[in-house]
């Protein structure tokens, strides 16, 4: 399907989107080094300072609402040499050695530093001892929201592990104080933007170095903490076999990040969140709610979308909707038979199948942008909480 609409500077794909996100995309367009259009995904919808799921690029400043302050966060899949027939019909087991594995919730981390074998990734010359013992305690682990850890079968019942994660609370603070030195740009040179949430990192000044750098070591550290934990996911399902089990196949990429590319026969800084890069070939992981199908995908290479499309289903009310909307029972309704954390029903109302856009119609409106390679569908589902 092409291009939904288009108006005032923004290409949409999105068939479902409320007139906030509409408006956000607008005043995101409008900036002056913004190069026209922006582009919406389909998933797309409102988000704190951006819009979820836009495509911004940019000359000669950088805007970091654009990317977001859950810096690189992304998705990591892998098939393992394993099919339905190999699991038994209850996987509740293998649900608490995985949550066993990796810790989720906000803030929580390990004990003492995880240094796998990532450490390298820590060489930060900024950080504090503070934000350094977060980085090294917090490294393999979940976080919450909608991160989560789940078992997929394929279209050929094949056993899939797919993992959804960022750059956890180090991430966060580093994004928060270049979001807000930027801020502070705005009000220093008496400019005016559409939004506050709008200001802007000019090239020439060192402060954008300052984030550049911060953002690409952010993103380093949230793709080595999503390969940390599918490691140790990889671990339980070992341990719940009791064999070694083999990957076939892998998959791992960002959906909130930048980098420099080039588009329309120019360089620029291409701002996703909550979109992955799909050029022709790239592998990406497309996951639907909790109870949905997800999707690993081959990018087209659109270049009316700067090679990307979208990151998930995208929200469609918020959590403080959702929560007053559904019910525990919903909630497990919707879950079925899936192994999930069923104890925690009550905090996870926010993340209920319902409260995001129908993922297939997602998929449907982005046949331009990528292709599917697999449809996976979920039986086993921890969530951070």
């Amino acid at each position: 399907m092409p291009v939904i609409e288009s108006f005032s500077d923004v290409l949409s794909w999105a068939s479902d989107l409320e007139p906030e996100a509409r408006q956000q995309a607008i005043e995101t367009a409008s900036m002056p080094f913004v190069v026209k259009p922006i582009a919406l995904m389909p998933d797309a919808h409102f988000g704190l300072g951006a819009t979820v799921g836009s495509v911004v690029a940019t000359q000669g400043a950088i805007l970091p609402a654009a990317v977001g302050v859950d810096v690189g966060c992304g998705m990591v899949a892998v098939r393992l040499k394993l099919t339905s027939a190999d699991l038994p019909d209850n996987l509740d087991a293998l649900h608490s050695l995985i949550s066993a594995a990796i810790p989720s919730g906000v803030g929580k981390g390990f004990d003492q530093a995880n240094n796998a074998s990532s450490v390298p990734l820590y060489a930060h010359a900024e950080l504090t001892h503070k934000q350094e013992k977060t980085a090294r305690t917090q490294m393999g682990t979940l976080g919450s929201g909608n991160h989560f850890v789940e078992v997929c079968l394929d279209e050929k019942d094949r056993v899939w592990i797919v993992l959804h994660s960022g750059s956890r609370g180090i991430g966060n603070q580093l994004a928060k104080m270049h979001i807000e030195k930027a801020k502070g740009l705005m009000k220093d040179w008496l400019i005016t933007t559409p939004n506050p949430d709008l200001a802007y990192i000019p090239e020439c000044d060192p402060a954008f170095k300052n984030y550049i750098d911060d953002l690409l070591w952010g993103q380093a550290y949230a793709f080595a903490n999503r390969s940390v934990m599918m490691s140790a996911a990889i671990k339980a399902v070992n341990r719940f076999m009791g064999y070694p089990v083999k990957v076939m196949d892998s998959v791992n990429c960002h959906h909130n990040f930048a980098q420099l590319e080039h588009h329309h026969g120019k360089n620029v800084w291409v701002t996703r969140k909550g979109a992955i890069k799909a050029a022709a070939g790239d592998k990406g992981v497309i996951p639907g709610s909790m109870g949905a199908a997800s999707y690993i995908t081959k990018g087209l290479g659109n270049p009316s979308s700067y090679n990307s499309c979208s990151h998930g289903a995208g929200r469609r009310i918020s959590r403080n909707k959702a929560r007053s909307t559904f019910s525990v029972d919903d909630l497990r309704g919707a879950m079925g038979s899936t192994s999930w954390n069923k104890d925690d029903a009550v905090k996870l109302l926010d993340e209920h199948p319902g409260a995001y856009k129908n993922i297939d119609q997602v998929m449907a409106n982005q046949t331009d942008l990528a292709k599917i390679v697999h449809t996976l569908h979920q039986i086993l589902n921890y969530k951070g909480v």
